[in-house]
């Protein structure tokens, strides 16, 4: 089994600054790509970062040079920093780890959820 868990999220202040962390665990042969994404209600879930292991990452237009990525491949972790928080921003965010893993007797390559964190930017 594999569990993906997110921490981090909150209220905050437009303007201000928070830190999203996500560890994945289990039978992890190995991971290809962690990331985050977020979701309104009634809307779809939206990318808004997604690293590779060899460091490659990738935003959103609306998060550029306000928000960045990164991978601790040997604690299996990714991080979102999030700076100049806007209300706009106010989300569930969710993290996503694209990995290798052993299900019994075979080897997987899916992408596993965590349970999300809410961000909420106050105005």
């Amino acid at each position: 089994q594999v569990q993906v868990v997110e921490s981090g999220g909150g209220l905050v202040q437009a303007g201000g600054s928070l830190r999203l962390s996500c560890a994945a665990s289990g039978s992890i042969i190995r991971i290809n790509a962690m990331g985050w994404y977020r979701q309104d209600p009634g809307k779809p879930r939206d990318l808004v970062a997604r690293i590779t292991t060899d460091g490659s990452a990738k935003y959103s237009d609306s998060v550029k040079g306000r928000f960045t990525i990164s991978l601790d491949n040997a604690r299996n972790t990714v991080y979102l920093q999030m700076n100049s928080l806007k209300p706009e921003d106010t989300a569930l965010y969710y993290c996503n780890a694209g990995l290798w893993a052993v299900q019994g007797d075979i080897r997987i390559s899916r992408d596993y959820w965590g349970q999300g964190t809410q961000v909420t930017v106050s105005s």
